[in-house]
């Protein structure tokens, strides 16, 4: 058994599927499936579990596959360290953001880390997806309740949905004081196609939901921030859409005393434990968390004082 059969099983068992194994090593799926299956001769036993859709490996399959990576990973940093000798930080680093976090926060320190480091291809999506960590993505940031068991998750900080609106809205409408009141307001926020919108307002060890009915949705956080800016409605956004606002007091905010989560209550950096990650990789998951820290403290000291 060589290096390239480990090599093999490792990509067919972190893609989940033959097909999508074939694409990253450029093969056709019949030679996949030809070589997994010289592969379980030469070892002797099933080394997966095929379905219509998915592989699954068996318990030695797993060991083996534990094996492959190990090697793998090796081959990767011998190689980086041998392009790394003498020149400037280079390779590549794809990275998954939400839109709207990415977006008003995360495009400034992107910038920045691409000035710093110019040898270095970013490549940056902006998604609100929350299923698990694509495989030409090295690093995904999210607002989840609690990140997957499966991945490596360092936290960015706590996210607080804000009900907000203009203080030309406020003087023309008033705010809305109870939840029963919000929710019969024009909202202005965030959706997820094939999911219904629910507000939870938490007061105290309290509990409260809320089936949410807006009148402008969007994943683009800036478009919604506009909404609110221009008076359309009250808006039930993350702090940091508005948070420049607040302190020129443009935007107003109620029901400061409720806690109120959409999508989450936290952001998380979420990478892959098994994949190697290279010196650029590195590099941006370090420069991310210090940039965090800084924007968390500025984001809570700008918020409405319970």
């Amino acid at each position: 058994m060589d290096s390239q059969s480990l090599t093999l099983l490792v990509e067919i068992i972190d893609s989940g599927n033959l097909s999508q194994a074939a694409r990253k090593l450029k093969m056709t799926r019949a030679n996949v499936s030809y070589h997994l299956t010289q592969l379980e001769k030469a070892a002797g036993v099933q080394l997966v579990k095929r379905t219509t859709r998915r592989v699954e490996p068996t318990e030695i399959g797993m060991r083996l596959y534990e094996h492959g990576r190990n090697i793998h990973n090796e081959m990767l940093a011998a190689r980086e360290a041998i392009t790394a000798l003498g020149q400037s930080l280079q390779g590549r680093v794809g990275i998954s953001v939400p839109s709207g976090y990415g977006q008003i926060v995360m495009s400034e320190w992107l910038i920045e880390f691409k000035r710093l480091y110019p040898g270095i291809v970013l490549d940056v999506l902006f998604e609100n997806r929350a299923d698990n960590l694509r495989d030409d993505m090295d690093i995904m940031i999210r607002v989840i309740q609690e990140p997957p068991l499966s991945l490596v998750a360092r936290s960015l900080g706590t996210v607080r949905y804000l009900a907000c609106a203009s203080r030309e809205y406020a003087q023309t409408h008033g705010l809305p004081k109870t939840l029963h009141a919000l929710r019969a307001s024009p909202l202005i926020t965030a959706g997820v196609t094939g999911r219904q919108l629910r507000l939870a307002a938490y007061l105290g060890a309290e509990r409260h939901e809320v089936m949410l009915e807006p009148t402008m949705i969007s994943e683009h956080f800036p478009f919604l921030r506009d909404g609110i800016l221009a008076g359309l409605g009250v808006g039930l956004v993350p702090d940091y859409v508005v948070q420049d606002k607040l302190a020129t007091g443009e935007v107003l905010t109620t029901l400061d005393e409720y806690r109120l989560s959409i999508f989450g209550t936290h952001m998380y950096l979420l990478y892959l434990p098994n994949r190697h990650q290279t010196k650029s990789v590195r590099t941006c998951i370090d420069f991310l968390l210090a940039k965090a820290q800084p924007e968390e403290e500025a984001r809570l000291a700008a918020l409405p004082k319970l």
